[in-house]
């Protein structure tokens, strides 16, 4: 069957098939199978190469699944996580999204699922040789919610039945206003004695009824299932609270008693409805960027094929169809520019509002605004392959996952309402054993169960995680989770690789000095001559000024390079050597003309190239690699913000101290190869540092991956998404400073909204314990408990993270 797992058990002996991928040969299948069979209780294996699965019969009692998957690993091979998002109705509290999850997280099968009350989606980690979609979604059904795949649902889809379920729930809190008034105006007045506005107990009933038993049918639902499953949530307080009062009340009514208290149930109901219908209100501005984002992407493209132009649906544009774009349009796809000239707005990617201009050769992204000039470009990436789709499925991601600071809120959840229980039978007890009736110590009763919240507790940390990755997203700064959120708002230290971070990544050429009876152009020309068959990035940096200056370059012979110390070559029958001060040495070339400016250059950073023309020295060349703009500017405001800064480079320790001295770094980690990075980074987590490692996040995959936050900052179109935690899609190094501010930020409101959750329950339980509260008031605290959490977070969309 599709949804059963494929763990049986027959003769007191389980038997599981699992997935395995790696494996190459028949002598991979043998050495898993091999290994299988030395665990201890694993009575046989079977592995089948074709179909890529082996087939375990073991004892459960002595090894488990997690066992044979981790021998399975270690051996070098892998077993397949799948990944499935299902999309939850009916959960009301933290108790349901923390019941949810436990059960999920029990299944075989499941490695991880995580459960987001403030989405209301489920994100499952599972083995599909163990167990099945389906099986994961009807779990999710038989605690009594509603579970459907996320990929089943588009956004607008999603959008549409939470508007649905809104819509739904303001008819029932509307019903049940309506039905309430009467019971409110009668409680006012008897409260002011004015004893003529009392309604006839039949007619309460009659009233009260409807209120408790429609409106408040979602909480009896909600609290069997909770029951049914063995736990408890916010459903089961609300139904004990409220059907107290009701229930005395029908029997008052039954009997004659004059004291009803049909009004406390129903307001307290409706009050509880109305929170409801502000907290989905609220939770739904949470996730104001997703919808944002999805918004930019236009719904055609203007395609041209066989000479015509066709405005053809965006999901149909495939890889390589040539596109037009007009100004003011956006453009579809991400692609490279064929012909025409523009500026293009890419604020919605980088943050960044000031245009970008755009030529043959450029690449443009989905989703930016072409302001001026029409241009054609090349699709190269489509559907889900755009940055924008990227972007996006990142923010997803993001606001979908947890941060280690909730952990202590979900412990609290799962045993908050038995707890609440509990005190709500003492305080029955207590008030009835001190001499109050038994209506008086119901009623205290009441208000401590419908009082306690623990809705605020599990939307304290989801929604502000929402808003601030959403804020980011809008900016340029991708956070891929709550995990590296957290992270990012305790760093205390911050490592820069130099190349592409620091400076721009392109060397060019910045001096040039020559001796008579040479000419500067001739130098320039003779040296950007030889070098272009070298292919080194300094000598491009030279063949770039020569081309700047229109000198063509002439046809050299007998090139050679000279490892370590540089090039020679012949041109127009002189022999030109062009490299460091070794090969000078070698030639005997005495370099005291030029030493002043040679040391100057150098001790600017520079890389400087001695020029050689037969037995004379020609000049020198300077190029350097230029220090970003705002660079020092930046690195000035992460030192105010209590942040050390180190430098990593694999420059020469003079070069790199130069580069430092420019920018205002006092910590330089020089010499360093690319494969070593990451140990420097260890070193410095090694001393007790929460170190944040800056740089393109490919070259530097490896550091960026053992930092505790990896930071990608300029990598434009080409998102390096999977090698960072943090992807800045602007160059600019104050972007840097502007993440670690919005995740302080963000983690200021995760503590601010904890603290609030905590801190309702703890003051509003006692007074409700010692009979300061009535009903009415535990009913209204918690209506708006949730939504007051909800509304700070939303408060964090104000704060703008950029300079």
């Amino acid at each position: 069957m599709e949804n059963q797992t494929q763990v049986t058990e027959k003769n007191n002996l389980a038997t599981c098939t699992i997935p395995v991928t790696g494996m190459t040969c028949a002598a991979c299948s043998a050495r898993v199978e091999r290994g299988l069979k030395k665990l201890q209780g694993v009575a046989g294996a079977n592995v089948n190469l074709a179909i890529e699965k082996a087939t375990i019969s073991f004892d459960s009692n002595q090894t488990k699944v997690e066992d044979i998957i981790t021998k399975i690993q270690t051996l070098g091979y892998d077993v397949p996580v799948e990944t499935l998002e299902l999309v939850i109705s009916g959960m009301t509290c933290a108790a349901c999204s923390a019941r949810v999850e436990k059960r999920l997280n029990a299944l075989p099968g499941v490695q991880e699922a995580a459960v987001n009350l403030a989405t209301n989606k489920a994100t499952v980690k599972y083995i599909s040789g163990l167990i099945h979609a389906t099986e994961i979604r009807k779990t999710v059904e038989k605690l009594g919610y509603k579970a459907q795949r996320a990929n089943d649902l588009s956004q607008d889809q999603e959008g549409k039945a939470r508007q649905k379920e809104i819509r739904y729930q303001i008819l029932k809190f509307v019903l049940a206003t309506v039905l309430s008034l009467p019971l409110a105006w009668m409680m006012v007045t008897e409260v002011l004695g004015w004893h003529q506005f009392m309604i006839d107990p039949w007619i309460q009933l009659a009233l009260a009824t409807p209120v408790q038993f429609y409106a408040g049918w979602t909480f009896y639902r909600g609290a069997y299932y909770a029951l049914k499953s063995g736990g408890a949530n916010m459903d089961v307080l609300v139904v004990l609270g409220t059907s107290v009062a009701y229930f005395y009340s029908l029997i008052a009514v039954l009997q004659g008693w004059k004291t009803l208290y049909f009004e406390s149930a129903a307001i307290v109901i409706t009050l509880i409805l109305l929170g409801k219908i502000l907290e989905a209100i609220a939770k739904g501005k949470t996730s104001e960027a997703i919808k944002k984002l999805m918004g930019l992407q236009p719904k055609t493209a203007r395609v041209v094929r066989d000479g015509e132009e066709v405005d053809t649906p965006i999901d149909e544009v495939e890889v390589g169809d040539t596109i037009l774009v007009r100004p003011g349009e956006r453009i579809p796809v991400d692609g490279v520019v064929l012909n025409g000239l523009s500026n293009v707005d890419e604020s919605m990617l980088t943050g960044e509002s000031i245009p970008v201009e755009k030529g043959p050769g450029d690449e443009v992204v989905g989703a930016s605004v072409n302001k001026q000039g029409s241009f054609t470009f090349r699709a190269t990436k489509v559907g889900k392959d755009t940055a924008l789709a990227q972007i996006i499925r990142m923010v997803e991601v993001a606001q979908g996952s947890k941060a280690p600071i909730q952990r202590l809120a979900d412990r609290v959840s799962g045993i908050f309402v038995p707890v609440v229980i509990v005190i709500a039978a003492l305080t029955f007890l207590g008030w009835y054993s001190t001499g109050a009736t038994i209506t008086e110590a119901l009623i205290h009763m009441t208000t401590v169960l419908v009082i306690a919240c623990p809705c605020a507790l599990g939307l304290a940390t989801p929604t502000a995680i929402m808003v601030g990755t959403g804020v980011g997203a809008e900016k340029g700064i991708l956070i891929k989770g709550g995990e590296y959120l957290e992270r990012a708002g305790r760093l205390d230290t911050i490592v820069l690789d130099k190349t592409g971070t620091i400076t721009k990544g392109e060397p060019s050429l910045t001096n040039l000095f020559v001796l008579a009876p040479f000419q500067e152009n001739e130098v320039l020309q003779a040296v950007a001559s030889g070098e272009k068959k070298s292919e080194h990035p300094l000598g491009q940096a030279i063949i770039q000024e020569a081309d700047e200056r229109k000198l063509p370059l002439m046809e050299t012979a007998e090139f050679e390079a000279l490892p370590g110390k540089g090039i020679r070559f012949k041109l127009d029958n002189n022999l030109w050597y062009i490299g460091n001060e070794a090969l000078a040495h070698s030639l005997h070339i005495d370099l005291s003309p030029v030493r002043a400016e040679k040391d100057k250059w150098e001790e600017d950073g520079k890389t400087v190239m001695i020029a050689v023309a037969g037995d004379d020295l020609a000049g020198l060349v300077a190029v350097a690699d230029a220090v970003k703009e705002n660079a020092r500017e930046a690195i000035a405001e992460l030192k105010e913000m209590g942040l050390e800064v180190y430098m990593l480079t694999g420059d020469q320790r003079r070069t790199a101290l130069a580069i430092a001295k420019q920018v205002g770094i006092d910590h330089v980690i020089a010499e360093v190869l690319p494969a070593h990075k990451a140990k420097e980074v260890e070193n410095l987590k090694g001393i007790g540092k929460v170190v944040a490692m800056v740089g393109d996040g490919i070259n530097d995959a490896p550091a960026l991956a053992t930092a505790d936050v990896g930071m990608a900052i300029g990598t434009g179109t080409d998102v390096a998404i999977e090698s960072a935690a943090i992807t800045l899609m602007r160059g600019d190094l104050r972007a840097i400073a502007a993440g670690i501010r919005l995740s302080r930020q963000t983690l200021r409101k995760i503590r601010q909204n904890l603290f609030w959750a905590f801190i309702y329950n703890v003051i509003g339980i006692p007074l409700a314990v010692f009979g300061l509260l009535t009903p009415v008031m535990g009913g209204a605290a918690m209506a708006f408990s949730s939504v007051s959490v909800v509304t700070n977070s939303l408060l964090l969309k104000r704060y703008n993270p950029s300079i």
